[in-house]
């Protein structure tokens, strides 16, 4: 019987044994591939989960030690807190002042603060003006031009006797441009035939200022103290036929400020 079957059947049942017995064998190894893989996955699931929870531990231990600043300060102080007042501006302190009139003494004491760390004081005494050095001033109920009729009576003899150049016969000092235009308009009832220029620094320049002084005999000037005495600085405003100073001393802006409240 097996010699009748002959050689190839039974290398075919061989065959057939050993591929049985590695199938048998791979089936085995597969379940334990699936489990090594399982175990790792898992091991590495458990590590992640166990750094979470570690990071969550210690986030919530530093919330617990952090303590908020404003619960701090006000367990350590006890003194309660100074409100800062606010510093009176100038239109504070004016609006609640009513208007006065300027003195020969308001003006005396104003070169005396402004001079009291520049000049000593033998030259501070030489600085102070005698009461005869000053007119009446205006007492809040006369116009511009009523005031300087008030005290210039012989306007128009003096302004006939001027012919000197580069020199004026009245002065006004003021705080604005805007401010010398509008009393320019308020005095021409006094001036009459007197020539009046302004001089002040906004859209003219001061060598303009210099040639119209020199070109004719002017008798008013209007003007900022800044302008001014840049003027007579550079010798383009004489001082020697001056006999008027007024001072436009009590006019407060839209701030309620004087002139001498600005310097």
């Amino acid at each position: 019987m097996g010699d009748d079957l002959g050689d190839e059947w039974w290398a075919n049942e061989c065959k057939s044994d050993a591929s049985e017995a590695e199938e048998e064998t791979q089936q085995e190894k597969q379940p334990t591939e699936k489990k090594t893989k399982n175990t790792k996955a898992e091991k590495r699931k458990s590590v992640t989960e166990k750094t979470v929870q570690a990071k969550k531990k210690k986030s919530n231990e530093q919330k617990e030690c952090i303590i908020p600043k404003k619960e701090t300060e006000d367990a350590t102080s006890t003194k309660p807190k100074k409100r800062r007042k606010k510093k009176k501006t100038i239109t504070d302190v004016l609006s609640s002042s009513e208007p006065k009139p300027g003195c020969p003494a308001d003006l005396q004491t104003l070169a005396t603060l402004y001079f009291s760390d520049k000049r000593s004081v033998i030259e501070q005494e030489e600085l102070k003006l005698l009461d005869s050095c000053f007119l009446s001033s205006n007492d809040l109920t006369h116009t511009l031009s009523s005031y300087l009729k008030q005290v210039c009576p012989k306007w128009s003899k003096i302004q006939k006797q001027h012919t000197q150049k580069s020199s004026v016969v009245l002065l006004i000092v003021c705080s604005s441009a805007l401010r010398a235009i509008e009393l320019l308009k308020q005095m021409t009832t006094f001036k009459g035939e007197a020539k009046a220029v302004k001089l002040f620094a906004k859209h003219i320049k001061i060598e303009e200022q210099v040639k119209l002084l020199q070109k004719g005999v002017t008798h008013i000037g209007v003007g900022t103290p800044g302008r001014l005495s840049a003027l007579i600085d550079k010798e383009g405003l004489s001082l020697q036929a001056l006999r008027y100073v007024v001072l436009d001393w009590n006019w407060r802006d839209q701030k309620l400020r004087r002139m001498v409240d600005c310097s």
